[in-house]
């Protein structure tokens, strides 16, 4: 076996031990949230409000890593429910500021709590690792792999 063979096997076992992290993740919360009615990105859309209250839909999208579009319909969904409410901003009319409404709040006081154990759940894995440590490096690893991409619409060499 080479060394970049190695190296590949490495790195692609780490990218699946991610990838198989981020899923049992999801998986967790879905089952934790699904009695409160909410979703994970729906939680993440209302925990962005609340520590951003008039964050604009835009700035939503880029936070939960999807389109304008998607985070629309997230938005639109939450604001039938009466979760939040989105007011024109004051200075450029189509764009449209969000507020958690007191109902909103409420829920996602709730949701947090329910929450708490998977916190817990994330910290006790670790065993002795120290999370600030493990959480550089994670920020580290997404850090790199953007800005090593290539630019849309190029392949990297032997692709």
């Amino acid at each position: 076996m080479s060394s970049a063979t190695g190296l590949e096997d490495r790195a692609n076992a780490l990218g699946y031990a991610i990838k198989r992290a981020q899923h049992a993740l999801r998986l967790r919360m879905d089952g934790d949230l699904q009695a409160l009615g909410l979703t994970t990105p729906q939680y993440s859309v209302l925990s962005a409000i609340e520590a951003n209250p008039g964050i604009s839909n835009a700035q939503l999208a880029r936070q939960a890593f999807v389109t304008p579009q998607t985070m629309q319909a997230i938005l639109a969904g939450l604001e039938r429910q009466a979760l939040l409410v989105r007011t024109p901003d004051a200075t450029h009319g189509r764009i449209l500021r969000s507020l958690l409404t007191a109902r909103g709040a409420a829920l996602l006081a709730e949701a947090h709590q329910r929450l708490r154990g998977v916190g817990e759940t994330l910290l006790g894995a670790l065993g002795g690792l120290d999370s600030a440590v493990f959480l550089q490096a994670l920020n580290g690893v997404a850090d790199a792999l953007v800005a090593s991409r290539p630019p849309a619409g190029k392949l990297p060499p032997g692709a």
